[in-house]
């Protein structure tokens, strides 16, 4: 694990009321790809994930009291494991709040969360270049696969 956060920095559960928040956050960190985001759905998707705690969790990180990132936890049942492994589905800091260990914070409580789920593995998407991140992970002992499985997916139509 890493060596605390600096003082002033929390990662604490989201609540129903920190959703506008969090939809901001997920806005800057879409934007950094220049990914559009739907408002309306990023609300309704945390509003789904926050009334289901089986789902996962999600964290508002705060310095002295404001939100600077968020964590997201997704949560499944995976035979390769025999048994739940967590997704860090998000994770996000303000630009100008990187390098201070925010992000630990969020990683941190979202750790914790898959131990006290009794997850049997975690694992995040990340692209090669972004070396600020996989450097992060790695602290946390995160990495690549030792196989050349591909992650493929299908995006499926919300109306059946």
């Amino acid at each position: 694990m890493t060596a605390g956060t600096r003082p002033g920095i929390v990662a604490r559960p989201a609540t129903p009321d920190d959703i506008p928040a969090l939809v901001d956050l997920m806005r800057e960190f879409y934007a950094e790809s220049s990914f559009p985001l739907d408002g309306a759905w990023a609300t309704d998707a945390f509003r789904a994930l926050l009334a289901d705690p089986s789902r996962g969790a999600a964290w508002i990180i705060e310095r002295d009291g404001q939100p600077v990132g968020h964590a997201v936890l997704s949560v499944r049942f995976a035979m390769e494991f025999g048994g739940l492994s967590g997704y860090i589905d998000d994770i996000f800091v303000r630009t100008e709040h990187r390098r201070i260990r925010a992000a630990s914070a969020g990683l941190d409580a979202l750790v914790a969360e898959c131990r006290r789920r009794g997850c049997r593995s975690i694992h995040v998407e990340v692209a090669p270049d972004n070396h600020a991140a996989n450097a992060l992970y790695r602290r946390y002992g995160l990495a690549p696969g030792d196989d050349e499985r591909l992650q493929l997916k299908l995006v499926m139509d919300a109306s059946g």
